[in-house]
């Protein structure tokens, strides 16, 4: 093959197995499972044995865990979960995430780790980078607190989250709401703790590193925090004016994550952007950043969708439908705007893959 053929083909075949990984009857499947199991073993040399992992949480303290070194991120998820006291039935209010501890002491999310991943082959991947794995909340609405009230190991690792999130600066309260929160952190009382940091700005957010974007110009930098339904950015113009500007979810109609280049050929230094089509004043554009958290990203907006269509699948179940073709209107709208696969440059100018979604009515049998 030539060169520009080569690249061709590799570009297809990131566009499948990344559209592949984004539909949940098949990333369950256990041949899926077993084929990326064996992928990721493969490809660092790495033998199923028995091995520890360490699994930190929020505070600095981490947990010590016995594991095969093909233990998906799921199951380690599981076993973190019993070590701490933590029911079933909130499991899937967490997840595990591979973090970057930086020199600056800043903290750096890199991604979400996939149900079938394998958290010990994540860390070896990146072993030139200093990382970690870590467990932290998964969920984009910061209203969904109010479920894992009722347990104290939630309580406890919201509370330890939302100090973390205070010390890295993630959330910066004013001076006069700062003043109650540390009083109310003197007190052993951590659900108002909770309560009262609920009010203070992007509270609940990811927030991501630095990076550059095109919005509303090219050669922005942008600051990001994601989350509650909105990508907020706080941007710098070239002309070192800063802007704020909120990207609202139900304004995206769908989103693309592009391996630009790689420095080394693998693992953080891959350059990644992630560009989503908004609905700007009446206007479809196509907004880009490059981030080398794209996926997190990514993750990030599916994650709000999700919930969205599930708040509004609960209050449709209590008061009825309104007309009959809403739900049918509501999973094409679904459909549509959860597209997040790898594009071939040639045709990130044009519109989106109206066809991306092409597992959405394949069968697990089928496979």
């Amino acid at each position: 093959m030539t060169k520009p053929m080569a690249d061709e083909r590799r570009a297809q075949l990131e566009q499948y197995l990344q559209n592949v990984s984004s539909d949940q009857s098949v990333t369950n499947s256990d041949v899926f499972i077993s084929f990326f199991r064996k992928l990721q073993l493969d490809t660092f040399k790495i033998q199923t044995q028995q091995a520890f992992l360490d699994v930190y949480l929020a505070d600095g303290r981490h947990l010590r865990v016995d594991i095969q070194t093909s233990d998906t991120a799921g199951r380690v998820l599981e076993v973190v979960s019993y070590k701490i006291k933590l029911p079933r039935e909130l499991l899937g209010y967490f997840s595990l995430f591979l973090i970057q501890d930086r020199n600056d002491g800043e903290l750096s999310v890199l991604k979400k780790l996939a149900e079938f991943e394998l958290p010990y082959v994540s860390l070896q991947s990146v072993k030139q980078s200093p990382c970690k794995i870590a467990v932290r909340k998964w969920y984009m609405d910061p209203s969904l607190d109010k479920i894992l009230m009722d347990c104290i190991t939630s309580v406890n690792l919201l509370y330890i989250q939302a100090l973390e999130e205070m010390e890295k600066k993630w959330i910066t309260p004013a001076a006069g709401h700062m003043q109650k929160l540390q009083m109310q952190q003197k007190g052993p009382d951590k659900i108002k703790f909770l309560e009262l940091i609920q009010e203070v700005k992007h509270y609940g957010y990811m927030r991501l590193d630095p990076c550059s974007c095109d919005y509303p110009e090219v050669g922005c930098t942008a600051a990001i925090h994601v989350g509650n339904n909105e990508i907020s950015c706080c941007i710098k113009l070239p002309s070192n004016q800063t802007k704020e500007v909120n990207f609202k979810i139900n304004r995206v109609r769908c989103w693309q994550v592009t391996l630009v280049g790689s420095l080394s050929g693998q693992g953080l230094d891959q350059v990644l952007e992630l560009r989503f089509e908004y609905d700007d004043s009446d206007t479809w554009r196509w907004i880009v950043f490059n981030t080398k958290q794209a996926f997190l990203l990514s993750s990030c907006l599916k994650k709000m969708i999700m919930e969205q269509l599930a708040t509004t699948k609960r209050d449709q179940g209590m008061i009825g439908l309104s007309d009959p073709g809403d739900a049918k209107k509501q999973s094409i709208h679904a459909s549509q705007i959860c597209h997040a696969g790898f594009m071939p440059r040639k045709r990130l100018a044009g519109r989106p893959n109206e066809d991306g979604c092409v597992f959405e009515k394949i069968r697990e049998e089928d496979l």
